[in-house]
């Protein structure tokens, strides 16, 4: 990029009234970016014209988002989207299909389904970001995206993962090293209950990070009646005992119902520490056999032995660092960087072309 850019950045609107993972891809993205020399910063579009910025990137083809694509788009304002998609396969896409086509028609075409809505916001973006190549077969099967408008950026991990400290964890929640960590929101979605019943009669304690919305409290306290089970709260994502906390635990576990490219997951094997995965997720895992285990999130059964496996013959600390360390916010930064140059050229092109003719 020979200049630099404003890039406007937002998502749907209630987004940062929680703290997971969007939120701190969005945030880390950000950072990023300003270190490689771009003004890149969350707008507000009550207040702000996204003429006024050189490209537009949207954070989740979900939530209505496809409206901020279309309105940029209408605009002639580039948009770069990380459609952030999972569990898409063909044939879901053609049951999505039909149903939609059978709404249309009952309506007058007044009821349209998801579907439709992520099928606009990913065919108008002038370019679409997956988070590994698994997500962008699933853009390209399910969607039918043309693959020269999908590019392949995976999340990055901050430099402190990679230097925990882990005694400074232990003394200050008063744990012992060996239990085993999520950190997630708490939420069905997040399936604690299903790991903390997993791990109910292994010996192996559970700590729980995330925030506990009050809708999901009455989910905690279930949680934390399986024996063994502990809840921590929430901690800033900066906080340098998180890292410590990861690296103290035998495994990290994230047998969610479905992720793309879980940060958590990630961050812990920076800090030393093998993970358990829910199977379904759009992660590219060539580099982490061995660290990393998928699971079905159903089965009680896979969990336990993927997390005994694990914790009873575990990789080594350098191990689970080496399946990591290509991951960084700044190599993140220099491909969108790539990926935002060839927008905005593509852009300026079709724009001078239209004005030639």
């Amino acid at each position: 990029m020979d200049r630099p850019l404003k890039i406007g950045t937002l998502s749907y609107a209630m987004l940062f009234q929680t703290i997971g993972g969007l939120q701190i891809q969005v945030l880390e993205t950000i950072e990023a970016m300003r270190r490689a020399g771009h003004d890149m910063r969350l707008i507000d579009p009550a207040r702000e014209r996204f003429v006024d910025f050189d490209l537009l990137h949207v954070f989740s083809v979900a939530a209505g988002n496809h409206t901020i694509v279309g309105q940029a788009s209408w605009l002639d304002v580039p948009v770069v989207l990380s459609p952030l998609v999972s569990r898409w396969t063909p044939s879901l896409a053609r049951r999505a299909r039909l149903l939609d086509r059978l709404a249309g028609r009952l309506t007058g075409w007044e009821l349209t389904t998801n579907y439709r809505w992520m099928h606009s916001g990913l065919h108008t973006a002038d370019h679409c970001v997956a988070l590994g190549e698994r997500e962008r077969q699933m853009i390209l099967d399910a969607f039918d995206v043309p693959p020269s408008r999908v590019s392949v950026v995976p999340n990055g991990i901050p430099a402190r993962f990679f230097q925990p400290d882990p005694e400074a964890a232990l003394a200050r929640f008063g744990l012992e090293p060996g239990f085993v960590l999520c950190v997630a929101s708490v939420d069905s979605h997040k399936n604690q209950l299903g790991l903390a019943r997993a791990l109910e009669g292994s010996g192996r304690p559970l700590v729980l990070v995330g925030e506990c919305m009050p809708a999901n409290q009455a989910l905690l306290k279930e949680v934390l009646a399986v024996p063994g089970t502990r809840h921590l709260g929430s901690l800033p994502h900066d906080d340098p005992i998180l890292p410590g906390l990861m690296a103290a635990a035998s495994v990290m576990c994230l047998t969610s119902w479905s992720e793309v490219m879980p940060l958590a997951v990630l961050e812990a094997m920076a800090a030393g520490t093998p993970a358990v995965l829910t199977r379904h997720h759009g992660m590219d895992v060539g580099t982490m056999r061995g660290v990393l285990r998928e699971v079905d999130p159903r089965s009680s059964r896979e969990i336990a032995e993927a997390v005994a496996a694990l914790a009873g013959s575990p990789p080594s600390a350098a191990q689970c660092r080496a399946a990591v360390a290509h991951l960084s916010w700044d190599t993140v930064a220099g491909k969108l960087c790539d990926v935002y140059a060839t927008v905005v050229a593509g852009k300026g092109a079709r724009r001078g072309g239209a004005r030639g003719g």
